[in-house]
């Protein structure tokens, strides 16, 4: 069918202007670590844990598949947008400030797990 592109741009936008309906998402634990994407709250053993919105970010990315082992491009790609440039060993520094708060060791991690060769992924929690 013949079509005027102008007129595709206007339905487009159109459909991107309606409210989309957000699915519920319950919490997600890994032992005494509560994610609530929602809420965008983090607790452990109860007690809340300030993260920033990046760290956050990339705590629910890796809690929304956590059998799946990232790489620091697909966390890029996933928190920052696939149009990101730049150094991809900023992952491991926020990886490093998320640890550092959840007082997960890197050398015996409970909640964040390194992957060697491949990034990382969400451990099974206690």
């Amino acid at each position: 069918k013949p079509f005027s592109p102008r007129e595709l741009v206007a339905r487009v936008q159109a459909m991107l202007r309606r409210p989309r309906q957000a699915v519920p998402m319950k919490p997600v634990a890994f032992g005494p670590l509560v994610i609530d994407v929602v809420a965008r709250e983090v607790h452990l053993d109860g007690e809340p844990v300030e993260l920033t919105r990046t760290e956050f970010d990339v705590l629910a990315a890796l809690a929304a598949r956590p059998r799946l082992a990232f790489s620091r491009r697909q966390l890029i790609e996933e928190v920052w947008g696939p149009g990101w440039v730049g150094d991809d060993h900023l992952v491991d520094v926020h990886i490093g400030h998320v640890r550092r708060k959840l007082g997960d060791d890197p050398s015996e991690p409970v909640f964040i797990r390194t992957v060697r060769g491949v990034g990382y992924r969400m451990g099974p929690g206690q």
